[in-house]
């Protein structure tokens, strides 16, 4: 048996037989799955919250479905969803609730946490973004010089840049004309050069996101940002131009923003889940707070059929459970994020820090080493500019890489001919997987070519395609504040089932904690030279540095 398909301590008795199935199910074809059951697309299809997923294309039947879902019911998946949901404190390393679902309530709704409702400090929080956020998109919030902001400058880093870049770029058809939203993370001071390069600090408007208002990456550029600011503003003139997103106060007012205009969020909201938060402050400037709210309503409609739907229907649980079979039981170390749809190019890059952050470890809830694995590498990029890059691989490579094929039956502009091509790939691509070229038919088009019988056979090997490579197939109607809200949510609610799985802990980070250790050791070094704590890799490494400034 493959290392790779052993059952960990942890795993319930309802693995065992998921592993003599897994045996059979590696041999099936997908064309034949097809052949076999003309009703199959009915079969293995669902619908929720604006999105529809076709998950038929995948290794499956029915017994399948009954054992994953079996074995979900014995990692008490339900219970501890509903634990989630409650505010039960389940991220057990750091002994919080992890309550994100609860940023997207109604406003009426109730929810205690430490006695105290927290809807009601959510919707005020809510409102505050609102009321802020409407006077920027009117033109009654002006520069020092009484200038209309034109541009909006977030500086973040992790979930503080992915998540509102990620939706501003979604949701460009609806944004503001005349408001520009720039997005600065990186701590190489190209990227500070590149945003701030043309902007008019007179119609610039900074939000610095840091809960602590200590991050390092997002404060050393939210200090060059100030400096920019002040070649031509005063430091009385600073908060017309910087607003935080924060809880410290005293570090926002030292700062020289006004802490009126500091919009807080909690422990309970992880980073990588805050983008329903004060964090998305740059959306609601982006669309206007009525969109945010369908873009909450969107989330909390996928919320309400995952609380609700059984398993067996249950769109992220299907799509958790797909992701899981191949992962664990196939042997795929990727996955792929295919969006046809150009609004979605960050979508794969947001994916990436929320499933492989969450779910990318080797020790589970009790502290105990996995013996299965965990998070497969996420990547991806728009269809269909992939299929001129590294489609190939996926046709005809040595690696099953399972697909998420993503797309909007309407597009948001009037190139109606595009639409229709782009559209025509994305189907095109995941059947071409699914049913592959076989020897027949690839010797066929050739003869239809009129090559010669040397030539056929000389090609043949090339022309072979295997197929039976899996995909899912998600669909919405159009992209939209609440069809953008559920799709986000929906991967959410996938990485937090997968957690249940493998008996993670998907909410903590620990892992991104010792490179930030060793950097701030290694900034000091490259000014003293004193290297003597290092590998000689590392020292050689710092010693170049140092020669070269």
């Amino acid at each position: 048996m493959p290392e790779n398909l052993l059952p960990s301590s942890s795993m319930p008795t309802e693995f065992t037989p998921l592993l003599q199935h897994a045996g059979e199910a590696r041999q099936w074809k997908l064309r034949q799955l097809f052949d076999d059951d003309h009703q199959r697309f009915d079969h293995y299809s669902v619908e929720a919250a604006g999105l529809f997923l076709d998950f038929s294309k995948n290794h499956i039947s029915g017994h399948t479905l009954e054992l994953l879902t079996d074995l979900a019911r014995a990692c008490h998946l339900e219970q501890q969803r509903d634990a989630m949901f409650s505010g039960e404190r389940i991220n057990v390393t750091e002994d919080r609730p992890v309550l994100h679902t609860a940023l997207r309530l109604p406003a009426k709704a109730k929810l205690y946490v430490d006695e105290k409702d927290i809807v009601s400090d959510i919707q005020a929080v809510l409102s505050r973004i609102g009321t802020f956020s409407e006077r920027v998109r009117k033109g009654s919030w002006r520069g020092f010089a009484n200038d209309v902001i034109t541009d909006i400058v977030n500086i973040g880093i992790g979930g503080s840049d992915l998540g509102p870049a990620m939706t501003c770029a979604a949701m460009r058809t609806f944004t503001q004309d005349g408001l520009r939203l720039h997005f600065l993370s990186n701590v190489d001071g190209h990227d500070i050069d590149a945003t701030l390069s043309g902007l008019n600090p007179r119609s610039t408007l900074f939000i610095v996101a840091s809960k602590s208002f200590t991050t390092p990456e997002t404060m050393l550029n939210a200090h060059a940002a100030r400096r920019w600011f002040l070649q031509q503003g005063q430091e009385k003139d600073l908060p017309k131009h910087f607003v935080a997103v924060s809880t410290n106060a005293a570090a926002v007012q030292q700062f020289g923003i006004d802490t009126a205009n500091m919009f807080p969020f909690w422990d309970w909201v992880g980073g990588r889940f805050s983008i329903w938060s004060a964090i998305g402050l740059p959306l609601a400037l982006a669309i206007g707070i009525e969109r945010f709210r369908e873009f909450l309503d969107g989330a909390h409609a996928m919320d309400t059929h995952f609380q609700s739907a059984p398993l067996e229907r249950n769109m992220p649980v299907l799509l958790a459970l797909m992701g899981f079979w191949y992962r664990q039981f196939f042997g795929s170390s990727s996955h792929l994020i295919a969006p046809y749809h150009h609004d979605l190019a960050l979508f794969p890059s947001y994916l990436q820090q929320l499933e492989m952050e969450s779910n990318g470890k080797g020790t589970s809830r009790d502290g105990q080493a996995l013996t299965t694995p965990s998070a497969p590498v996420i990547w991806g990029s728009v269809g269909s500019n992939g299929q001129h890059a590294y489609f190939q691989l996926l046709h005809q490579g040595s690696d099953l890489i399972p697909i998420d094929f993503i797309a909007a039956l309407k597009p948001a502009h009037p190139h109606l001919e595009q639409h229709k091509v782009l559209l025509a790939n994305c189907f095109a691509q995941s059947e071409a997987l699914m049913r592959g070229k076989s020897q027949a038919e690839a010797t066929t088009d050739m003869q239809a070519q009129g090559m010669s019988a040397e030539k056929i056979q000389a090609l043949l090997p090339h022309r072979i395609f295997p197929g039976n490579r899996p995909s899912n197939t998600l669909l919405m109607e159009s992209l939209t504040p609440a069809t953008l809200g559920a799709l986000v949510a929906l991967y959410e609610h996938k990485v937090f089932v997968q957690g249940v799985l493998w008996n993670i802990n998907s909410f903590d980070q620990w892992g991104v904690e010792l490179g930030k250790v060793l950097a701030g050791r290694i900034l000091t070094e490259l000014d003293t030279g004193k290297t003597e704590l290092h590998d000689s890799s590392t020292a050689g490494l710092i010693a170049r540095a140092r020669n070269a400034m």
